[in-house]
């Protein structure tokens, strides 16, 4: 889906306290940016942001991050934050957001950070074999989480495509991950305390199963 340009999003980020414009110079130290030393979560590729404004103004005890390449999808990002933090009535200082590629995660983030959980929602399938390598699930890309996640560590991954899904448990069992939880029809299990983000809705609607795994990096 093609976003049109939006010319306020980039100067309205760098007015934003809770946007880094140069993440690579936190490397190792995100946590000095937050009042409180809590557990560090991470999302690759929030899109619009409304499940990363949910799950953060939900739970104040979590310092989270997220990252997307494109300024008028984080200016979106931006609001979606604030008004999902302004509707509980609290102050924006456990969240960080950023403009990446997160195939360059590694030049943002270090194994000092010590991410606890990282959430990969929806990502981009890449069907073609040839362009395989771009998913966010690729092993090139589930060897660098594993250096970034803590001990005992997860990712959680959501998808409505099937081949993706079928294709990322082996990726994750094929980089020594252990997959703790795994459901091939989220909405119709009793999975607790769901965020539905943007696209799960509008594939829910369409009467699409949403995929979801827990992983955690073995031994």
């Amino acid at each position: 889906m093609h976003l049109r340009i939006k010319p306020w999003a980039r100067p309205e980020l760098e007015a934003s306290h809770f946007f880094q414009a140069e993440p690579w110079t936190h490397k190792g130290q995100w946590q000095k940016l937050f009042n409180k030393n809590q557990p560090l979560h991470l999302e690759l590729g929030c899109g619009k942001g409304t499940f990363i404004a949910e799950l953060g103004s939900r739970n104040p005890q979590t310092n989270y991050l997220a990252i997307d390449l494109i300024d008028a999808v984080l200016g979106l990002t931006k609001r979606n934050i604030e008004a999902a933090y302004q509707k509980q009535l609290l102050s924006i200082d456990n969240i960080q957001i950023m403009s990446w590629d997160i195939e360059r995660l590694d030049q943002i983030l270090a194994p000092e950070d010590q991410v606890e959980r990282i959430y990969i929602n929806f990502c981009n399938p890449w069907p073609k074999r040839r362009q395989n390598k771009k998913r966010l699930t690729h092993p090139k890309q589930l060897d660098k989480y594993k250096t970034l996640l803590k001990t005992n560590g997860e990712i959680h991954f959501k998808t409505d495509n099937d081949d993706l899904f079928i294709d990322s448990i082996e990726y994750f069992k094929s980089c020594g991950f252990n997959i703790t939880s795994l459901i091939p029809d989220l909405h119709a299990s009793d999975y607790p305390d769901n965020i539905e983000t943007e696209h799960e809705k509008m594939f829910s609607a369409q009467g699409i199963p949403i995929k979801f795994l827990i992983a955690r990096p073995g031994e």
